[in-house]
């Protein structure tokens, strides 16, 4: 039974969702660095948010470990190069805190812009300054989205709600989305001087870190009014106190911080500095929405092997996993007889899908192929890492789709380019079972047993009396016997099951018959 250790505060509904698929919870909120290191190796799951540090150490000591899930979007607080590397799939939930973050956002910019804090706390005060609080109407101003994901596109929607002009910079955003959105694809720097309000609607990433600085803000409309709900250190803190002391940026509401809580209080002290405790996710129906949605994508990838909403992955559906289920089983058998056949190191690998194969979801495939190819020659290698794996060996993959009419309805071929020579292999389905159909340009139709031999020998005869005759007098039974060649005379190849495997001593008398170049044994799950 698969085990998932909880240590973060979650939904009760996602220990209702693990239980329900069978498996095992434990749930351990507020656990220390140490206690939480000693006890990970006992899971094949860890569920997390905001609060563990789901560092390098702790993905090393969790030997079982399968499965990083975050109940929300962002993933500060987990080394995702380091899971990769371990061949640990991360997953978040990009979806179930769309809505109630976009919502957060408008809150802010209409408490912004109405100063809403300062005149309730003014109130309590026991005053009534009411000249004081002069705000400015959102109707007919324009709002700036840097970023138009899922929360981006849906406060653009609340905002014309609220008769603004949406203007948006995101290099992902098609003309055509944004027609559909209803808001106007800008340039960053267009953005910034037509805009009166900028919300950010971005990753943290090395690209994005600090990208709102003293010369960005320097760009902007004199008196913009900015928002930040996506994430802390996109705005480079102190050059915003600046900007709002000079008088450039009229003010500022600010969910999330660079380092939280914050430390500047400088920042806190401004009047025009609107702040919340990284809100954007609290309601009751966000944090029921990714709890139940990271114990069902847990569960299925545990049990199933589907992926939704993977970081360091691609994603396979429930719903593709069982279309995909056959061409799982020939990627893995093609890439384990190429990993298994060719003895040197590997500079490329080229994947050709072609017919049917190329109208589906492949990046799974190849990612399987590559475990099957690496695995004979290293070690735990699967298909989280296999691609990170060849990257760090400076092995290119190139993949190809072709989806025109091939010798069969549907194929994939494989071509490594290692230090010596360049081997190809190629694969289909007859009947929904993996068929081997060509190796090194030569036809050959066969299906993989559990144990192999691999021949190759020059086309003179006698070669296959011979061979047989040293496998019956070794008590080997033959189960299935496939040959191929090239030209008459020439290379010839021969891929036999055996019943059991090959000891060496046999493997030995077999290299040592007339014309026999290669002899390799092979074994598949």
């Amino acid at each position: 039974m698969s085990r998932v250790l909880i240590s973060d505060k979650l939904s009760p509904s996602a220990v209702d969702v693990f239980n329900s698929h069978g498996i095992d919870v434990d749930i351990r909120v507020g656990m220390t660095a140490h206690q939480l290191l000693e006890s990970i190796d006992k899971y094949d799951g860890l569920a997390v948010r905001s609060a563990t540090n789901v560092d390098t150490s702790l993905l090393m000591a969790g030997h079982r470990l399968k499965v990083v899930g975050r109940a929300g979007i962002g993933i500060d607080n987990i080394n995702l190069t380091a899971a990769t590397k371990q061949g640990i799939l991360v997953m978040n939930t990009p979806f179930g805190n769309s809505i109630t973050t976009a919502e957060h956002t408008i809150a802010l910019l209409l408490s912004l812009c109405r100063q809403i804090p300062k005149a309730d706390s003014s109130v309590r005060q026991g005053k009534w300054e009411k000249a004081h609080f002069m705000g400015v109407e959102v109707s007919g101003k324009v709002l700036g989205l840097v970023g138009c994901g899922n929360i981006g596109s849906i406060v653009a929607d609340r905002a014309q709600g609220l008769k603004m002009k949406v203007l948006v910079y995101d290099p992902f955003v098609t003309n055509e989305q944004a027609r559909d959105l209803g808001v106007e694809k800008v340039d960053f720097d267009d953005l910034l001087t037509r805009s009166d309000i900028v919300s950010l609607h971005v990753p943290l990433t090395d690209t994005t870190r600090g990208m709102i600085d003293a010369s960005v803000m320097d760009k902007m409309r004199s008196g913009v009014r900015i928002i930040n709900c996506a994430r802390g250190g996109l705005i480079v803190e102190r050059d915003l106190k600046s900007a709002i002391r000079g008088g450039q940026v009229a003010g500022a509401a600010l969910d999330v911080f660079e380092n939280e809580p914050p430390e500047d209080p400088g920042l806190l002290e401004l009047r025009e500095v609107i702040v919340t405790p990284h809100l954007g996710a609290s309601t009751n129906e966000a944090q029921e929405n990714v709890a139940i949605q990271l114990a069902k994508q847990m569960s299925n990838y545990l049990l199933t092997g589907s992926v939704t909403n993977a970081l360091n992955m691609a994603s396979l559906t429930p719903e593709e996993a069982p279309r995909l289920a056959p061409y799982m089983s020939l990627v893995k058998q093609l890439g384990s007889f190429a990993g298994q056949a060719i003895e040197e190191g590997v500079r490329e690998i080229v994947i050709e899908y072609e017919g049917a194969a190329a109208s589906l979801n492949t990046k799974p495939l190849t990612a399987a192929l590559l475990e099957a190819i690496l695995s004979p020659s290293l070690e735990s290698v699967n298909m989280v890492n296999a691609p990170f794996v060849a990257k760090d060996r400076n092995i290119e993959v190139v993949e190809v789709k072709r989806e025109s009419p091939c010798d069969y309805n549907s194929m994939v071929r494989l071509t490594i380019e290692a230090e010596n020579h360049t081997g190809s292999f190629g694969g289909t389905l007859f009947g929904g079972r993996p068929r081997l159909t060509q190796i090194d340009g030569i036809n050959i139709e066969a299906e993989l047993g559990s144990y192999m031999l691999f021949v190759r020998n020059h086309d003179k005869p006698g070669f296959i009396g011979s061979f047989g005759g040293v496998l019956g007098q070794a008590g080997v039974n033959i189960a299935t016997f496939h040959l191929g060649r090239g030209a008459v005379g020439g290379e010839a190849i021969a891929l036999i099951e055996v019943d059991q495997p090959v000891t060496e001593d046999i493997l030995q008398q077999v290299t040592c018959l007339p014309n026999v170049v290669q002899v390799k044994p092979l074994s598949f799950d």
